[in-house]
């Protein structure tokens, strides 16, 4: 959406008049354009994230080497730490533009800092620069696989890295058998739903609408996918904590954005003429369903029970995975 079309409250789309939206190739490099800066910052993201990620390897205060004692060499391993580094990044991208979306299409603030117009198009370009980055953390953990696969010839190390990376359910180790599949769900989501604004016109407004609502899923399957195999939050200690902490506003400005929508099409309003309509009961339980998730969060953070695992007193000592033979 650029400033120059406006959704009213029933999601019609209004121009100034004699003016024509900008086609969606125009609107696509206007937002990349408009992203330079914050991938940019993003950029500098990572590489502070890939910088902390290397020295706490270094010392020997990595929660990875914790975990995987092999890998206490970051110049050997410096492609897995960057690709943990996109990662985090990409999770943190993902967070400011779900909430910039539920900020924009939940109740409206009565002041902004800033434009409503601005706050959308910071919507739009975060959402390129998640996925960017989201493609990232996917490559390097493939290089990384490339690098690792040497009883191999160079086709046969490609085709692994490619398919232990993008191919659901070829990665065939520990905790990555469950966890991989819901990054690639997370990442194989994000790219059409994230350029499908670019084709709206040509798709229509409302299936736009209905479809751009599975971007939450995307988010979820992102954080779902780090708390099962992010090994900086691998045990039950501060930072997954942290992580848990993080979701309470994402689920707090969605449980705002379900009860009180912008849009009116989209209230609940009393069960009267229409009461038996799936359309009212669906978002009936979605209303119940993100209030139980509100509770939940806040019980996991109080609790402390938040899944993680307990630190081993003699950690493993094995690879990722067998090394690929001919």
């Amino acid at each position: 959406m650029t400033s120059d079309v406006r959704p009213d409250e029933d999601g019609a789309v209004t121009t100034p008049a004699g003016r024509r939206p900008p086609g969606d190739r125009v609107a696509l490099r206007g937002d990349v354009r408009a992203a330079l800066p914050d991938a940019t910052a993003a950029v500098v993201v990572t590489v502070l994230v890939f910088a902390l990620l290397w020295a706490r390897m270094q010392s020997g205060a990595s929660d990875t080497v914790a975990v995987m004692p092999f890998m206490d060499d970051p110049g050997t391993y410096w492609m897995y730490l960057l690709s943990q580094a996109f990662g985090w990044s990409a999770l943190l991208w993902a967070w400011g533009t779900v909430v910039l979306g539920l900020l924009l299409s939940g109740p409206r603030p009565a002041r902004l800092p800033v434009s409503r117009q601005v706050l959308e198009r910071w919507h739009r370009t975060t959402s390129l620069t998640t996925t960017a980055l989201m493609s990232a953390h996917a490559l390097m953990f493939a290089a990384e696989l490339v690098r690792y696969e040497t009883r191999v010839d160079w086709a046969e190390r490609l085709w692994v890295a490619f398919a232990d990376t993008f191919v659901p359910g070829w990665y065939d180790s520990g905790t990555g058998q469950v966890a991989i599949p819901i990054g690639q769900g997370a990442l194989y989501l994000a790219i059409p739903l994230g350029l499908l604004f670019y084709v709206r016109h040509r798709i229509g407004a409302n299936t736009w609408r209905r479809l751009h609502r599975f971007v939450i899923v995307v988010y979820v399957l992102s954080v779902w996918h780090t708390l099962l195999y992010g090994t900086n939050v691998w045990y039950g200690e501060w930072p997954r904590t942290v992580l848990w902490l993080l979701q309470l506003p994402v689920a707090a400005l969605l449980s705002m954005r379900l009860l009180r929508p912008a849009r009116r099409a989209e209230r609940l309003g009393p069960r009267g003429g229409g009461a038996g309509r799936p359309g009212w009961w669906l978002r009936l339980g979605g209303r119940v369903a993100v209030g139980a998730v509100v509770v939940g969060l806040v019980v996991v953070v109080v609790s402390g029970r938040d899944g993680g695992r307990d630190r081993p007193t003699h950690p493993p000592a094995t690879a990722p995975h067998a090394q690929e033979t001919d």
